[in-house]
């Protein structure tokens, strides 16, 4: 991200880099060892980490799970970042885990995903528990198969073990979707290995993950930004939205808060959208429909605010506040993740009197709703000026 809570994965080869993500982060994934194939449940939910198939590779090609790290920072460049740099990081003080690996924004089964190329023997110790003890599903991965995200599985319609293109628009590969599971870095829907990365033409290790237990992220970050190597950028992993407890009261300066023409013409565009399909990822007519945060940018545009394009920044766009003192044109948050605490994985519009605007999952229509509360994080107020910074 060039700006404060904007990705920073640059794209595959071919196409611009340092562009910003468009993806969702999974939902849910919560199963121990290894078996068939996950379905769906009719509630639209994960129910476990899945792996695809056997592989025929030996057991010992994928090195067992190690002691788990949550990774706090991501750090990304366009091309190879310095080994001395890398170094320095791994002796920085707080530092307990250092993981890199190769990132870019690329194309995954038509859609444009965070995709990270991995060390399969030692990237599964940063990942969330039931993801990291699957041997089967990292013995997929270092086979040649991408993993991706139940989001983009289920709401995006790639369908487990089939074969999808990976790469670039001219000359994508085509690989076996191997597994559903969640990585736990909100931004990254796929993962493949770092010899399938290479094929693809992906840059080597551009990236790295940074575990900082004992210290602030957004300290080291800062820190972190007055070493960097030219063109690298630095970010939190999943930074948690600040729910206060109390409400606070929202400053009503100008430009800090929409202005009630600004509030109905937010709510009369998103009116525009209803009977649209779902379509993940989607934020436009050209994609013939839209995704929950796509439906958030469409209609805050038509009122002059530009959103960032996921939910998660989305809802760093102003105050949150209790959904009790939410008021029409607020936008309401959910963290349905179990492996990503905090992390808001869906939005919706605030109509008033109990009822919102959403673009629920794949296979619904943007609607009209009666609110539910369950996994939601509150309301936002946003702020037109924060927006538009955030948006960049």
């Amino acid at each position: 991200m060039g700006k404060p809570n904007r990705r920073v994965l640059p794209t595959i080869i071919g196409v611009s880099v340092l562009t910003t993500l468009a993806a969702n982060v999974a939902v849910l994934v919560a199963r121990e060892g290894d078996g068939p194939a996950a379905s769906p449940r009719a509630d639209g939910r994960a129910q476990f980490v899945a792996a695809s198939g056997s592989t025929g590779l030996p057991t010992g090609v994928v090195a067992p799970l190690g002691k788990r790290l949550t990774p706090h920072v991501l750090v990304a460049a366009p091309s190879t970042l310095p080994a001395d740099f890398v170094e320095k990081v791994r002796a920085a003080k707080g530092v307990q885990g250092v993981e890199v690996v190769d990132a870019v924004q690329g194309m995954v089964a038509g859609k444009r995903v965070g995709l990270m190329g991995v060390n399969p023997s030692t990237f599964r110790n940063y990942t969330p528990k039931p993801t990291a003890k699957s041997d089967a599903l990292w013995r997929n991965v270092a086979s040649g198969d991408v993993a991706i995200s139940f989001t983009m599985g289920n709401d995006g319609g790639v369908e487990l073990g089939s074969q999808v293109p990976v790469g670039g628009k001219r000359s994508p590969s085509r690989l076996r979707v191997g597994a559903y599971a969640t990585m736990g870095i909100g931004d990254v829907d796929a993962v493949i290995s770092h010899t399938t990365a290479q094929i693809l033409g992906m840059p080597s290790g551009n990236a790295m993950l940074i575990s900082v237990p004992k210290t602030e992220p957004k300290a080291f970050v800062r820190k972190l930004r007055k070493t960097l190597p030219k063109q690298a950028k630095a970010v939190e992993v999943n930074p948690e939205i600040d729910v206060p407890q109390g409400g606070g009261d929202v400053p009503r300066a100008d430009g800090q808060v929409m202005t009630a023409h600004q509030i109905q013409t937010v709510i009369r565009a998103a009116y525009t959208r209803l009977g649209w399909p779902y379509v993940w990822g989607g934020e436009s007519e050209a994609e013939g429909g839209y995704d929950c945060s796509g439906l958030m940018q469409f209609a805050f545009a038509r009122a002059g605010i530009r959103l960032p394009r996921v939910a998660a920044d989305q809802a760093r766009t102003g105050w949150v506040i209790p959904y009790a003192k939410a008021r029409p044109g607020d936008m309401l948050i959910w963290a349905n993740d179990p492996t990503a605490p905090g992390y808001i994985s869906h939005i919706a519009l605030y109509l008033g009197n109990g009822k919102m605007i959403a673009a629920p999952r794949r296979g619904t229509v943007v609607q009209v709703q009666n609110v539910y509360t369950r996994n939601m994080r509150g309301a936002v107020r946003v702020s037109p000026k924060l927006a538009n910074t955030l948006a960049g």
